[in-house]
Order: structure tokens, then sequence, then C-alpha cells
């Protein structure tokens, strides 16, 4: 793996939160909206319990507790850097980041998590505030089928809305690289994003071509802006 902390820490500055900007379409989530959300969650929730797979940052920042955990691969999606333009967590509004959701077509490795059935709701609610924070929702949640060495799980997921303002297609991997080398805001950077993302995946021996090709370009780009060298 070529991007490391070093490069991560070349781009890393302190960016002030700007608050809530995303536009007069949405508006931020209430506790009301929460509350449904999690409700219809938990009403659609197998019998044999609530899973969550999570295919990016949910992976090393869990928004809940969970009592098993499981490698598996749900297909008919993949995962992308589609969800922009965010101008507030992990980029501004001068270099705009691009965060990952699950697309349609392909197929997507990741990570099965089975929520605690005795503190179910507040484990939900935690869920939503952290993926949910606006009205309409551009990666709304979505149940998926995954295939696991112990069975097929139903669970989970957000899956990006296509008809969202927020849906970004198109890029080419070098414009998604520039992007992901030099976007920073007030949760950091997307290359930190992108770096414990890869890092995560490689712990649990997933192997992703589309991340790894990133963080090699991102890596390079750090490297030439910042002078980083990739062995010291």
């Amino acid at each position: 793996m070529r991007l490391t902390e070093r490069h991560v820490a070349a781009i890393m500055r302190e960016i002030p939160d700007p608050g809530f900007n995303y536009g007069p379409e949405v508006r931020p989530s209430t506790d009301e909206d929460h509350a449904r959300h999690a409700a219809r969650i938990i009403d659609a929730s197998p019998p044999e319990g609530l899973w969550v797979f999570a295919y990016g940052s949910l992976i090393w920042k869990p928004a809940f507790d969970f009592v098993e955990q499981r490698v598996g691969i749900v297909r008919g999606w993949h995962r992308a850097f589609c969800l922009g333009w965010d101008r507030r967590f992990r980029g501004n509004a001068e270099q705009p980041g691009l965060m990952l959701a699950l697309d349609h077509g392909g197929q997507c490795t990741g990570v099965l998590f089975r929520l605690p059935p005795d503190t179910l709701a507040a484990n939900v609610d935690s869920l939503v505030r952290r993926e949910m924070g606006m009205v309409p929702s551009s990666f709304p949640p979505r149940w998926v089928n995954v295939a696991t060495a112990g069975g097929p799980v139903r669970a989970l997921t957000f899956a990006i809305d296509r008809k969202s303002g927020r849906y970004v297609s198109g890029l080419s991997d070098a414009q998604l690289a520039d992007v992901l080398a030099t976007a920073c805001g007030a949760r950091g950077s997307m290359a930190e994003y992108l770096f414990a993302t890869v890092a995560h995946l490689q712990q649990l021996d997933i192997h992703d071509r589309y991340l790894w090709r990133l963080q090699e370009m991102v890596a390079e780009r750090i490297e030439r802006a910042h002078g980083v060298t990739a062995d010291k």
C-alpha cells in the first residue's frame, strides 16, 4: 500500500465547520425524522436480527455496537466515490470532496455487523443520525442480500439515489485522484478517508482493485505536491 499516514499528515489542515450548507433543495434532519427512519428500519428488520452491511467508513468507524461481524459480498452493487459534493466534512467550498456510496452494477465485498437485539433502538437511532443527516436523503437505506461463508444474510445498507442532486458520475480515475489528494474539511481529508478504508479492508484480506488503484494515484499526487517520499 503506497498511501500512508505520512501522506495524510502532509495535507491535513484545520478547517472550521461551516454548518449545514447543501442548498435549498434539502434540509437538516430533525429528531422526528430520525425517529421515523429508525422505526421503519426496525419494523422491516428480519426476524433473525438486524445486520448492517458496511462498505466505507462504517467499517472503521461504526456508529453502533455490534455482537457479530462477518465478511460478505453484495452482488448488483459496487462501492464508488459518487456522493458529492461535500463542502463540509471532508471538503470545502474551494476543494469539495466525494464520499463513497453503493452504486448500481458489479459487486462489493464489505463487512456485516449484527446489532445487539437488547439495545436495537438506541443503535439504530445512532446509525440514522450518522447516515441520514438531511431530507431527502441522497443515499437512503436499502435492504440487500449478502453472501457470507456462514450463509446468506438480509442486511441494511445505504445506496446512492441516482436521481439525487448529489449523485456524481463520469469522472475518470485521474479526476477522482485529484479530488481525493486535495479535499479537506472539518472532519479531515479525503486522503485520510481513503487511507482508513483501504487499510481496514486490507486487514480483513479484502482487496478492492478500484480503491487500490486510487490510493496509488493519490499517494503519487501528494508526493509530487508536498515532497513526501514513499520510503521515509
